[in-house]
């Protein structure tokens, strides 16, 4: 072999082996960043040049570069004369990247970030029915992670080796509302020890009724977001999808209990980077790891689009109504999203909630939206009226003496009025009261131990009110009692009344209605009853008629 041909196959080898270990380097980057192979992913950029420092360090390394180059601007000049292919390749990136944030800012693109999201203005009273109080979650997610630390320290079987995630997802389930969370493991030598069985159960806490359960699984979730290598939910899916760009996976599960991963796939909308927005999801199976991307997702999801998405995109419809320069000069009609939001239940879809303010954070609300977290529809309800916070610190006032503290409110139709409900806590995080709050007049305060309670205290405020001018009165029902059921709870005695014309008992307690506990079948009766549905509907007041 000659001199050429020797130094041919030399560098041939060094090519190859430079590759290989830049690959290897690659590879290792890769599995651990999980970037998206995506030129709309920011994290792609880093990687490839990453890729391309370490080849070019390592092309100058073994051609002995360093020693042979006697100054800077010499070294540079043979890097680029061996590196010429990844030097051009950055450049083109670099290019890219800069050209790309530029057709992507809102400074250029102020009206397309404004229709990000389409908003729609609705009627409150007519389109948002009151919700039967089996419906209205009566915890906050706080709570409810007191509540699954509780169970978890129930199970002795399974204490010692797993924790609860602190990812408490609320969904719907059985028309219900619910949050659920899956198990993790206590640390790396209990996942060594459990791994091959999986996580055995996941605990599902009902928000109404404030009862935790932990689900156990015929087969554990061999799938999660605390497991190692290639079951970890982020990198399984990394390497089912590499192009595509993903939320934060949340824990779901479906009509029969089946635990899923529903992973959001973000696609950007406007220039190359910008307008986050949600193109359907991956579900993965979190037993058995199977993904299929859907791009409409089925029903039983409940969380596609998170609250930040949907309130960052609000606030660029809010804030670029009259464009990018108004934003900041002149703000005429720019509003934003309040400090907080929640979640409700309606028609077996959950409904992110959060009030409209003026940029200028007066304290008060012109509004507030409602939006579907499945569909992203989302509606707009004209409404000036207090901001939540006051809202919270007017409920605390009435209740001041027990020092007990407000969740963040939810919005509900009580009496075509919107009203704000929060649980009232105290110092332990237990939900102790419960109050409502008239979002036009914040001083329009009621509370009560119970829902009901609460809520006709409440009513009977509206009645005076300058709200509805006395036009608020409580539905009456008369009939013939055809069954009687009594049961104590939380040390008050509770008459369970059927009556000959309904399917369904009425609940009242003795201490408010003392005629209850000399009631006999055949009675008439005629009753004042909640806005709640279901079997058991709570009376405020019951009297015999004769």
């Amino acid at each position: 072999m000659d001199e050429y041909n020797a130094k041919r196959v030399s560098k041939g080898k060094r090519f190859l082996i430079n590759l290989l270990i830049t690959l290897a380097v690659g590879l290792v980057y890769f599995y651990i960043k999980l970037p998206a192979i995506n030129l709309q992913d920011r994290a792609f950029y880093s990687f490839f040049l990453l890729l391309s420092a370490v080849y070019c360090f390592l092309s100058i390394l073994s051609q002995g570069l360093f020693a042979k180059s006697e100054t800077g601007k010499e070294l540079w000049q043979n890097a680029k004369a061996h590196c010429t292919i990844p030097l051009f390749l950055c450049i083109a990136l670099a290019v890219i990247y800069i050209i790309g944030n530029l057709i992507s800012a809102p400074v250029f693109r102020s009206r397309s970030y404004r229709d990000l999201l389409k908003v729609e203005t609705g009627d409150f009273a007519s389109e948002v029915e009151q919700i039967s109080f089996d419906q209205i979650p009566m915890l906050d997610e706080a709570s409810a992670m007191k509540l699954g630390d509780k169970k978890m320290g129930d199970l002795a079987d399974m204490v010692s080796q797993f924790e609860v995630a602190n990812d408490y997802t609320q969904i719907n389930f059985n028309n219900r509302p619910v949050r659920v969370t899956p198990l993790v493991y206590g640390d790396f030598f209990k996942w060594l020890a459990n791994t091959s069985k999986g996580l055995p159960a996941y605990i599902i806490i009902d928000m109404v009724t404030q009862e935790a359960d932990a689900v156990r699984l015929e087969e554990g979730m061999k799938y999660s977001t605390n497991e190692y290598f290639f079951r970890k939910v982020e990198r399984h899916l990394r390497f089912s999808y590499p192009t595509f760009i993903f939320d934060k996976p949340n824990f779901e599960i479906d009509d029969e209990g089946t635990p899923y991963w529903v992973c959001p796939r973000i696609v950007k909308r406007i220039g190359l980077f910008g307008g986050d927005d949600i193109q359907g999801a991956v579900l993965m199976n979190a037993i058995t790891g199977e993904c299929e991307y859907y791009e409409s997702v089925p029903t039983w999801v409940d969380r596609v689009y998170t609250a930040s998405l949907i309130i960052q995109q609000y606030d660029y419809h809010g804030m670029y109504q009259n464009g990018w320069l108004n934003s900041f000069i002149g703000q005429k009609d720019v509003t934003v999203t309040t400090s907080g939001y929640n979640y409700i239940a309606i028609n077996d879809d959950v409904y992110m909630y959060t009030g409209i303010t003026s940029v200028n954070t007066d304290g008060s609300n012109i509004g507030f939206i409602l939006t579907n977290q499945r569909t992203k529809e989302t509606k707009y309800y004209p409404c000036a009226g207090a901001i939540e916070s006051a809202a919270m610190s007017s409920a605390e006032g009435i209740v001041q003496y027990m020092d007990y503290r407000a969740t963040w409110p939810l919005l509900l139709n009580i009496s075509n009025q919107p009203t704000y409900f929060m649980a009232l806590k105290d110092s332990g995080g237990l939900v102790k009261m419960y109050a409502m709050v008239n979002v036009q007049q914040y001083q329009l305060v009621a509370s009560g131990v119970t829902v009901a309670e609460c809520e006709q205290n409440y009513i009977n405020l509206l009645k005076g009110s300058s709200l509805t001018s006395g036009s608020v009165e409580n539905a009456r029902v008369e009939g013939y009692v055809t069954d009687l059921r009594s049961a104590v709870i939380d040390g008050n005695t509770h008459i369970f009344i059927k009556l000959d014309n309904d399917a369904f008992y009425y609940v009242v307690s003795v201490a408010d209605s003392p005629a209850a506990a000399v009631l006999n079948e055949g009675d008439k009766v005629a009753l004042t009853p909640s806005s709640e549905t279901g079997d058991l509907i709570s009376a405020y007041s019951l009297e015999r008629i004769r």
